[in-house]
């Protein structure tokens, strides 16, 4: 399955679809259209109930070992797998994710466990791949093979291999540091997407945070993930100058 978005290329039956599900006169304008989205991306996105933590499914996924389905709970503490071709679009508490393919996912533990706080995520650990997430009003920890990011409420993009990190703030406030060089380190606040960065390893003293390009995601998957928290994205209506910016948003 091809992930990147904008000018670098996406699935343009991924992307479709995504503004499909996020176009509420769709089913006016495009009889049978909602349906036939469906089919693929789950029912038409809103808040999931208390119960449900994965919205949508495709390919082999597994939660701590086990094969998982669209009854499978995902909480604090879980070890989540995706396969070739798979993408998983989850939520946990006030936190909504699409996990991408080849990814694994290491979400902490409660401190103290219990029903309630197994739906508090205070930390992450992308070991490998590619996830975007929103949370609001609480501080989660992100670790990856070459960075560790404080977040404050955000959403973010991130992709994780073994030497390289790539991180984009897509709004709120990140702290980000290179594990190996305490002196690269910065602070992005971003209303929309304003720093992407690269975090490496492997570079000299004070340099291995570097500008990147936006890339790989969009505000309608953003706006996707959102709705299924039951929250709609800060940026609103608003149009920006970047790539991504002007799908499929009134």
């Amino acid at each position: 399955m091809v992930t990147r978005t904008g000018p670098e290329g996406e699935d343009p039956r991924r992307r479709l679809l995504i503004r499909w599900l996020t176009a509420s006169v769709l089913p006016v304008l495009v009889p049978g259209a909602v349906v036939r989205a469906q089919g693929v991306f789950g029912t038409r996105p809103s808040k999931l109930p208390a119960e449900q933590s994965i919205y949508r499914l495709v390919g082999p996924v597994k939660v701590n070992d086990r094969d998982a389905n669209l009854s499978t709970r995902i909480r604090a503490g879980d070890t989540i797998e995706t396969g070739r071709d798979s993408e998983l679009v989850f939520v946990v508490g006030g936190n909504a994710m699409i996990l991408r393919e080849g990814s694994r996912l290491v979400i902490a533990p409660p401190e103290q466990p219990s029903e309630q706080s197994s739906l508090i995520i205070t930390g992450l650990r992308l070991l490998t791949g590619k996830i975007l997430s929103v949370s609001r009003k609480q501080p989660i920890r992100v670790e990856t093979a070459v960075a560790t990011i404080g977040i404050r409420g955000t959403g973010f993009y991130a992709e994780s291999e073994p030497e390289e990190t790539y991180f984009c703030t897509c709004y709120g406030e990140a702290d980000v540091a290179a594990n190996a060089d305490p002196e690269s380190r910065t602070t992005v606040v971003s209303r929309a997407h304003d720093e992407p960065i690269y975090v490496i390893s492997g570079g000299t003293r004070g340099n291995n945070i570097r500008s990147a390009p936006f890339k790989n995601h969009s505000d309608e998957e953003l706006r996707l993930i959102e709705t299924l928290a039951g929250r709609t994205p800060p940026f609103g209506s608003s149009r920006y100058g970047y790539p991504g910016s002007g799908w499929g948003f009134p």
